[in-house]
C-alpha cells in the first residue's frame, strides 16, 4: 500500500506569470508521479490554493489535474491551510469535494456555554487506513484548537493531517506551536505549513513536513532550490521516499556592493561567467554603498542583458544593501529624543481631533507592525509571528 503526502502547493501565489506557471507545472509533475507510482491515495495537508478564492484559470487547470486522479482511481483527502482557509467555512475546496474529486476531513466541536471544550475528528476511511485532519487557520489560531482534538482509538493505520507549527521543527522561533507529544497517537503525521525539510522518526510512527511543491519566495528559491513531496510505502514496515521536483535550474548570485557607480558592470561581469539560458536567476545585492546610491545601479540594463541571454525568470533582492547616508540618518533618528516623541505627539493630536474608543489600539498596532523580519527567516514564519503580535493587541480587552 502506497500513499503520497503533498502540502503547501500555493497555486496562484507568484505574481510573475512564468513562476506561477512553474508552480503549476510542479504540481502537475507531482500528480503525474503519483499516477506512475500507482499510489493508493493522496494527502494534501493544506494550502492547495494560495487563497480561499483563487482565479478562475487556476481553478480550471486544477480541476483538470484532479480529473486525471479520478480517472486513475486514486483517492484524494485534504484539509484547508492558513491560505485557503475561510472563517465562513466556504472555499473552493468544497467545490472540488462536491465534484467528487476529493474528500475533506471533517470534525465536530463539542461546546459548553458557547466555549469549545473538545473537538472530535471524524475519520475518512480507506480500506485499513483512517485519515484524520484539522485545518490550519490565519495567525496560527489553530494551535489552541489542536490541543482539544480527540482521535478515536482504532486498530487501523491512523494518519493525522495538520497544517500548523510543530515545536520540534521551529527551533527557537517565538511563534505559537504544539509539540508532537501533545498530539493524539497516530502512525503517520502528515504536516504542512512550515516550508522546511523535516522528517522525524518516532516510536512506531513518523512525522514529516512535505515541503512546498515549489518554493514560494526569493529566500525559498535560494534555500530549497526546488519543490518536494513524499511517497510512503506501508508494507509491513514504513518506507519513506522524498520526491524532489526540479523543472528549471536556479542560479543564485550573491554580490557585495561598495561602489554603486561601477556596480552595474560588476554584476554583468559575474553574469558573463555563466550560461544563463532558461535559468531562474536570483540576484541578491548586499553591503554598504560607499560611493553613489542604489539609484545609480542600472537595473533596466541588467534586465535587458538577461533578456538577451534568454533567462527563464529574473528576481532581485536588495534588502541587505544600504548606504552610508542611510546609516547616518538612522543614527540621527535614534539619538534624537525629540524624534522619539513625534509618533506619540501625532497620535495625541489625531485623538484630539478624532475621539474614538479604538484610538487606544493605534500605538500598540504601530509597534506590532514595526516587527522586523529576522535575517534568513522564512516568510511563513515571519507572517505567523506578525499575525500573532497583532492578535495579542486586538484581543487585549476581549479576554
Amino acid at each position: 500500500m502506497k500513499f503520497a503526502h503533498l502540502g503547501d502547493v500555493h497555486l496562484g501565489s507568484w505574481r510573475q506569470p512564468e513562476l506561477q506557471d512553474l508552480n503549476f507545472l510542479s504540481f502537475q509533475k507531482a500528480i503525474d508521479t503519483c499516477i506512475e507510482e500507482n499510489v493508493e491515495f493522496i494527502l494534501i495537508a493544506g494550502d492547495l490554493f494560495d487563497s480561499a478564492y483563487p482565479p478562475i484559470e487556476i481553478l480550471k487547470q486544477t480541476f483538470a489535474e484532479f480529473r486525471k486522479l479520478k480517472e486513475a482511481d486514486i483517492k484524494c483527502y485534504l484539509i484547508a491551510g492558513s491560505h485557503d482557509y475561510s472563517v465562513s467555512g466556504k472555499t473552493f475546496l468544497d467545490v472540488l469535494e462536491k465534484a467528487g474529486f476529493c474528500e475533506m476531513c471533517k470534525y465536530e466541536e463539542i461546546k459548553e456555554n458557547d466555549e469549545i471544550k473538545e473537538i472530535i475528528l471524524n475519520p475518512c476511511k480507506h480500506k485499513n487506513f483512517e485519515i484524520f485532519g484539522f485545518p490550519g487557520k490565519k495567525s496560527g489560531l489553530e494551535v489552541q484548537d489542536i490541543r482539544k482534538i480527540k482521535v478515536p482509538d482504532s486498530s487501523n493505520f491512523r494518519i493525522l493531517m495538520l497544517h500548523t507549527s510543530i515545536t520540534e521543527a521551529i527551533g527557537n522561533l517565538p511563534i505559537d506551536s504544539i509539540s508532537l507529544d501533545e498530539l493524539p497517537k497516530a502512525e503517520y503525521y502528515a504536516l504542512a505549513h512550515l516550508h522546511i525539510d523535516f522528517n522525524k522518526e518516532l516510536e512506531k510512527a513518523r512525522a514529516i513536513y512535505s515541503g512546498p511543491i515549489f518554493p514560494n519566495s526569493f529566500q525559498e528559491l535560494e534555500d530549497l532550490g526546488m519543490g518536494s513531496f513524499y511517497i510512503i510505502d506501508v508494507s509491513g514496515f514504513l518506507e519513506v521516499q522524498k520526491k524532489e521536483i526540479k523543472i528549471k535550474e536556479i542560479l543564485p548570485f550573491n554580490i557585495q556592493i561598495k561602489n554603486a557607480l561601477t556596480a552595474t558592470q560588476q554584476i554583468l561581469n559575474e553574469f558573463e561567467k555563466h550560461n544563463l539560458k532558461d535559468k531562474i536567476v536570483l540576484l541578491r545585492l548586499q553591503g554598504t554603498i560607499e560611493q553613489g546610491t542604489n539609484a545609480d545601479i542600472d537595473y533596466n540594463k541588467i534586465k535587458e542583458y538577461l533578456e538577451e541571454k534568454q533567462v527563464y525568470s529574473f528576481l532581485k533582492n536588495t534588502n541587505k544593501l544600504t548606504s552610508k547616508e542611510e546609516e547616518l540618518q538612522t543614527d540621527i533618528q535614534i539619538s534624537s529624543s525629540d524624534m522619539n516623541k513625534v509618533e506619540e505627539e501625532l497620535i495625541k493630536e489625531y485623538e484630539g481631533k478624532n475621539p474614538d474608543q479604538f484610538n487606544k489600539y493605534i500605538l500598540p498596532l504601530i509597534h506590532a507592525l514595526d516587527l522586523k523580519k529576522q535575517e534568513d527567516e522564512k516568510s511563513i514564519i515571519f507572517e505567523t509571528r506578525l499575525f500573532s503580535e497583532l492578535n495579542k493587541v486586538l484581543n487585549l480587552e476581549l479576554k
